[in-house]
């Protein structure tokens, strides 16, 4: 399974940089390497009577690696083309089900968007299909070759054809989100209708084997509930990855509502040694919802922290300055007032504050922008 996604803290184990994108694998790939060798060994051991049950398991071993490597050049295909297009590519991530792409920009326009998701199935594609031809005509004989090419171009072909399914996280449901996109202009639509795909499809694959059970009229035996779990793992991780898609759509609704001027506390300059119980007490009367900590000549230095003032008490208020419960400001912390949106955002992100002051083009303060009312607009998404 593919995916493409936003920015994670997981790194795993580090094995290369090719075209100068990390790839990670994570401790999980290793659950599913040994799953494949020990549930496609016994099918090696009879596909291959001439060689040993040993021999049988580490071609099963072989299948699993080659497999993955699959995986991660199905994953290049989406990052080297994103690069082509100017997105940053964070790193590429083997891990249980798959692998993940982090592509930490969105494509600007559908087409683009529709290109880099359709990377990654027309690789797998192309593998399925060149491993069928060298099966079909290069490849002779009923020895491991052959076998392990066999089974290659089969997984490469349900890989690309599963991948293409309409629904979020898979690479199918962000090509149904550009043409969402493209034919309403919008690419929050886009997003809740493939969202909304991708939870059918989690909820489709986890009831296909009961259905086709009950239809055959045959029942599980007792050996067969155990195929039951990779169904259900896998619906949950695309409910999962679509219920996702569908709170980031939520919220990248809202961020127009993120306006620095009116989201901004009206500030109050104090000097360094004003007392704190004074400068709470101007603030009040001025109705003012933030104090800032100015030089003799006006300019701004510091900003007194919420947090710190809450955490002293009122007795000792009037005997501790406001200069010791002030943060400095970085130049970081200062943006300009007229920001609004994802330009916003971008600004809070770079420089992660609990507040910040707010300028006019010309220098004067406008206010002071706290990070929990800008935390507020999104609450409930």
């Amino acid at each position: 399974m593919s995916e493409q996604s936003p920015r994670r803290e997981f790194s795993g184990l580090r094995m290369g940089k090719p075209f100068g994108i990390p790839v990670y694998v994570s401790w999980t790939w290793f659950i599913v390497a040994a799953f494949i060798t020990f549930s496609f060994g016994p099918r090696f051991r009879y596909m291959l009577p001439d060689v040993s049950e040993a021999g049988a398991y580490a071609v099963a071993f072989a299948f699993a690696v080659l497999l993955y490597i699959s995986v991660l050049l199905h994953e290049l295909a989406h990052s080297v083309l994103a690069k082509a297009y100017g997105l940053p590519v964070r790193r590429i991530t083997l891990y249980l089900l798959g692998g993940v792409s982090e592509i930490e920009k969105e494509p600007p326009t559908p087409g683009k968007e529709f290109m880099v998701a359709a990377a990654g199935p027309a690789l797998s594609l192309g593998l399925a299909g060149a491993g069928f031809l060298a099966d079909t005509y290069l490849v002779t004989g009923d020895g491991v070759p052959k076998v392990l090419i066999l089974q290659l171009w089969l997984a490469n072909l349900i890989v690309g054809v599963f991948n293409l399914l309409p629904g979020l996280p898979l690479d199918g449901g962000r090509m149904l989100r550009a043409g969402v996109w493209k034919v309403t202009a919008n690419p929050g639509s886009g997003t809740v209708v493939a969202a909304w795909g991708g939870r059918v499809l989690a909820v489709v694959v986890i009831l296909l084997p009961f259905a086709m059970a009950y239809f055959s009229g045959r029942g599980f035996a007792e050996g067969e509930i155990g195929d039951l779990l990779w169904p259900m793992i896998l619906g949950a991780f695309i409910w999962m990855g679509a219920s996702q898609s569908l709170r980031v759509a939520r919220i990248r609704a809202r961020i127009p509502q993120v306006n620095a001027r009116s989201l901004a506390r009206r500030a109050i300059p104090v000097t360094a040694d004003t007392p704190l119980a004074q400068a709470l007490a101007q603030a009040t009367e001025s109705g003012a919802g933030a104090i800032v900590v100015v030089d003799h000549d006006g300019g701004p230095l510091a900003i007194v922290n919420e947090a710190a003032v809450q955490a002293t008490s009122e007795h000792r208020r009037p005997w501790v300055n406001v200069g010791s419960v002030a943060r400095s400001l970085e130049p970081s912390m200062v943006l300009a007032a007229d920001l609004v949106g994802e330009p916003l955002i971008d600004a809070m992100r770079e420089a992660p504050s609990g507040e910040y002051l707010l300028v006019e083009s010309g220098g004067q303060i406008y206010g002071v922008l706290a990070t929990a009312d800008v935390n507020r607009v999104f609450t409930g998404v």
